[in-house]
């Protein structure tokens, strides 16, 4: 990444901001590999977006005014982690996944207390229907519902199909479902009955 940044006069040019682009390709890419790829596909595509984070760091490393480099990005993520596991690193005791999730949130809460609202901290550059997922979880933790759909029903105007949707992402919630994931499936299906019809016609 050094002899990439310091020789290369495209990567020379590069800004944390430009890279964006590549990594939300990047990390579609991995999921594509997760979830209809081999293990060599995996393999490439955590290997590429590897390859962002070393990227970013190399132009942190770069800035005049706060520079940090990878080794400061590891140690920030292994500080975080053993924070949030104290019942491997501890002595805490986590039996269940649920106790594990307690003991994550909890350490989560602690190092997040400048937050004022639920919503801080949620990337709103997420896909729609991820974002959707993941507010309709922080709604209900301070008491504002979301009414799973319990038929569909054809909406008659934008705003309606808004509320319908909402309403079958709070259903996937419900559930524990992924509605990111079921739609992608969903779509992927869809692609393979699109070959099939133009194989046969």
């Amino acid at each position: 990444m050094h002899a990439v940044r310091d020789r290369c006069v495209w990567s020379q040019q590069i800004t944390h901001r430009d890279l964006v682009p590549y990594l939300i390709e990047e990390s579609h890419e991995v999921i594509d590999a997760v979830e209809s790829g081999t293990r060599d596909d995996l393999r490439e595509e955590l290997g590429d977006l590897l390859w962002q984070v070393l990227f970013h760091a190399a132009i942190a490393a770069q800035d005049p005014e706060d520079p940090f480099d990878i080794d400061d990005v590891a140690r920030t993520l292994t500080e975080k982690m053993v924070r949030r596991h104290p019942h491997v690193f501890a002595g805490e005791v986590a039996e269940t996944p649920e106790q594990v999730l307690v003991h994550w949130n909890a350490a989560k809460a602690a190092e997040k207390r400048t937050r004022r609202s639920v919503l801080d901290g949620v990337p709103r550059g997420m896909p729609a229907l991820a974002l959707a997922q993941k507010l309709v979880g922080r709604a209900a933790g301070v008491g504002v519902a979301i009414a799973p759909a319990s038929t569909v029903v054809p909406p008659a105007s934008e705003a309606d199909l808004g509320e319908a949707l909402l309403a079958l992402v709070a259903t996937a919630r419900a559930e524990g479902w992924d509605a990111e994931r079921a739609l992608r499936e969903r779509l992927r299906a869809l692609e393979d009955d699109v070959r099939a019809a133009e194989a046969g016609s």
